[in-house]
């Protein structure tokens, strides 16, 4: 056995009555360390060469190990990133590596940190992507311009890729996607005649929803070419022409002004960044007639103790903007509700929707990992192994209460009665 297997068995077996978990970790030669945390069977997890050691050695972070699964270095024998994190104590993987002898750690380890580096990349999906000055277009074209028919392959029937709402834990993921659809609306209290504008519009699920049977006239905005080709088919198909109109622009470029009765940004806050946020509730502000109502959805990190801390990117986020959503970034609620007020809103009500948004990324998971083959035909293999990691990371977020997902309805300001009703029968009747 080489210097570097017989050191990463050892390890690996040190660590087997600390680490609860159920899992066999096979290495590049064949040999296995099982894990037993309970009866159930046992997850195998495949480090496929030495270099996987030494890239986790280089960088040991979550965003490291996220692209050595995207990339195949590290890869799982019939089960989905998922499975294999429902299956692992995380904590104790932590716990395991801050109590082990420093020194027996190095040992273990320094056969690895002097060989010569691998010269392939797992970073290489990303060189589409560069640094520089920010492009939101371009931002948003890396998550969502993969393609239409990908999308299918794990949404909904009518592709609504935002977090669902169960009225009953058992319901499915297309009569959850109604179910949401409706609940904005009438959070909305939309009226037949009204002006309703759709920020980030997506495959005009809402705007259709809303026009349909509410009977308002809809504007959405999307900076996607993928979404805004397919958007206006879907319109044509139920005969809306009439009444939704979709336009390829970035909302803060309307020119409206005082013009729109309702105003709906389903999960598209997420892509703006923290130094837009004030550009973005000033354009919301701007547009909204006195009085009228705006429905914000978006994603939340929990907050930190001191709140200095808080705008310093965690490893989840550093790992999101990397492979997933350049660009992005959450807010926490307190800052939400303090910015809609600062710029000129009143504040009526706030739901959290984090246990709906768990069960919708497990579902949305499920649904790829089991059409991952079709997936794998339409867009490599590489990007079918991060969504399903990204995926399962944010269930797992929303599962332990570290990220959350708020409905924050506001009206534009103004004196003597506005907004909603006295009382919220209207919604939860």
């Amino acid at each position: 056995m080489s210097a570097q297997l017989q050191s990463i068995s050892t390890l690996l077996n040190a660590a087997k009555d600390s680490v609860k978990a159920d899992l066999t970790v096979k290495l590049w030669d064949g040999s296995t360390i099982d894990y037993n945390r309970t009866d159930a069977p046992n997850i195998e997890v495949v480090i496929n060469s030495a270099d996987t050691i030494r890239q986790m050695l280089l960088k040991p972070n979550i965003a490291t190990l996220f692209g050595l699964y995207g990339s195949g270095d590290i890869s799982i024998t019939d089960a989905s990133p998922l499975q294999l994190l429902k299956a692992t104590d995380h904590v104790s993987i932590l716990k395991f590596f801050k109590s082990y002898s420093k020194a027996k750690l190095a040992k273990a380890l320094a056969p690895f940190v002097f060989k010569e580096r691998a010269k392939f990349s797992p970073r290489a999906f990303l060189d589409r992507f560069q640094k520089g000055k920010r492009d939101d277009k371009a931002m948003i074209a890396f998550h969502y311009d993969v393609s239409n028919d990908f999308y299918k392959l794990f949404l909904d029937s009518g592709m609504v890729y935002s977090c669902a709402y169960f009225k009953d834990w058992d319901n499915d993921i297309d009569q959850a996607q109604i179910d949401k659809l409706d609940h904005i609306c009438r959070k909305l209290r939309l009226k037949p005649g009204e002006q309703m504008l759709d920020v980030g519009c997506g495959w005009g699920s809402l705007a259709c929803h809303a026009a349909e049977f509410y009977g308002v006239t809809v504007k959405g905005v999307t900076l996607s070419e993928t979404q805004f080709a397919l958007v206006n088919e879907r319109i044509k198909q139920r005969g809306l022409e009439d009444k939704v109109t979709v336009e390829l622009t970035d909302f803060r470029d309307l020119k409206e002004r005082n013009h729109f009765d309702k105003i709906s940004m389903i999960e598209m806050f997420e892509h703006i960044g923290a130094d837009n946020y004030d550009s973005y509730y000033k354009n919301i502000h701007r547009m909204l007639k006195p009085g009228g109502l705006c429905l914000h959805q978006a994603s939340t990190r929990r907050v930190t103790p001191n709140l200095a801390d808080f705008d310093h990117p965690t490893g989840y986020q550093k790992t999101i903007t990397k492979y997933i959503f350049p660009g992005g970034e959450l807010d926490h609620i307190g800052r939400t509700i303090t910015d809609f007020e600062r710029h000129g809103f009143e504040v009526h009500d706030t739901e959290s929707l984090r246990e709906h948004f768990r069960l919708t990324l497990e579902l949305w998971h499920d649904k790829l990992w089991e059409n991952r083959v079709e997936a794998e035909e339409l867009v490599g293999d590489e990007l079918v192994r991060l969504w399903l990691a990204y995926f399962a990371l944010f269930e797992v977020g929303f599962q332990r209460n570290v990220v959350n997902l708020y409905q924050t309805l506001s009206s534009k300001r103004r004196i003597g009665v506005t907004g909603p009703p006295a009382t919220r029968e209207d919604i939860y009747a």
